[in-house]
């Protein structure tokens, strides 16, 4: 049976291996500790962990001051509050500035389930990636959600990790290689690719097997970072398969589909279907069930993958 971690359950043990080696390392969380696991850190370094209240205005501009003073802090809450309530303040207390902020968001997405369309962020990566000196995170697993928080901290200014509540598929081991900008090819494939993001990530090895079975060759891409994206390798897949498909748990306008049709269009263009909310709020019920509903499903990607194919040949 695959091994089924949660990605916000590595954030709290990635910041508590970094809080060990980095004394500048703090957090920062805005009365969620337990859910978004910054408590993980908190039991470790209590000294560095700041508890700001329900107020995720404050949160960010905290985190900022102590980025001025050579911190390196990471402040966390769901993503619909760190990033829609404190939105103005990232764009000009972080980014503006180029501060050297971690906002690292969990209970991303439909996957919240029970919590409802006013938890689940669908928005999240749109109003992120549209800020500049942003860099946007989304680890497809519990591994490389650890290696993006320790590649984050290497990188000097704002960045934003997208982190999801349920438990989702171990895909990778610790020999995995993640590095911000770029895309990793996970099986390669000349009929169609598909490029997914987050937790859709399993669901493309899943659609790729099934296509595979009908004798369709479906390249994977695992695209983790969402900004910078990795031009390079969606211009390739685009050369050598017949059209590509997105994927992601976020709403088409403005997540991953947009920011690879933005590289297509001005470079190579092909067919292109897009995997993910269509311009909906979420509903509320279990997760595998919302995310069925809104076809967030292996199916469905394989639907879409045939339907490029059927338009290459038209």
């Amino acid at each position: 049976m695959t091994n089924m971690i949660a990605t916000r359950d590595a954030y709290g043990e990635a910041l508590k291996e970094l809080g060990a080696i980095n004394k500048d390392i703090v957090v920062l969380d805005a009365d969620l500790s337990s859910s978004t696991k910054t408590a993980v850190f908190k039991k470790a370094f209590p000294e560095r962990f700041f508890n700001v209240g329900i107020a995720e205005q404050n949160l960010i501009g905290t985190a900022a001051g102590l980025a001025t003073a050579g911190k390196i802090p990471f402040a966390s809450s769901f993503a619909v509050f760190a990033t829609g309530r404190a939105y103005e303040i990232i764009r000009n207390s972080v980014a503006y500035p180029k501060l050297n902020v971690k906002i690292a968001a969990t209970h991303a997405g439909l996957t919240v389930g029970e919590d409802g369309a006013s938890h689940q962020a669908l928005e999240d990566i749109s109003l992120m990636r549209s800020l500049p000196n942003m860099v946007v995170l989304c680890p497809a697993d519990a591994v490389e959600t650890k290696k993006c928080i320790f590649k984050a901290v290497e990188h000097k200014g704002p960045v934003y990790i997208r982190l999801g509540r349920s438990k989702v598929p171990v895909l990778f081991d610790e020999s995995y290689e993640f590095e911000i900008g770029k895309g990793v090819q996970l099986r390669d494939g000349y009929d169609v690719t598909i490029i997914a993001t987050g937790v859709m990530v399993a669901k493309a090895l899943e659609a790729s097997d099934v296509l595979a079975k009908e004798n369709i060759s479906a390249r994977v891409i695992n695209m983790s970072t969402i900004k910078p994206i990795d031009k390079d390798i969606i211009i390739k897949a685009a050369r050598e398969t017949k059209g590509i498909i997105t994927v992601e748990e976020h709403n088409i306008i403005g997540g991953l589909g947009s920011a690879v049709a933005e590289v297509l269009v001005e470079n190579y263009p092909v067919p292109v279907r897009m995997v993910g909310v269509q311009d909906k709020f979420g509903k509320s019920g279990k997760a595998q069930d919302v995310m069925k509903l809104y076809g967030l499903t292996a199916e469905n990607i394989v639907a879409k993958a045939k339907e490029v194919i059927a338009m290459k040949k038209a």
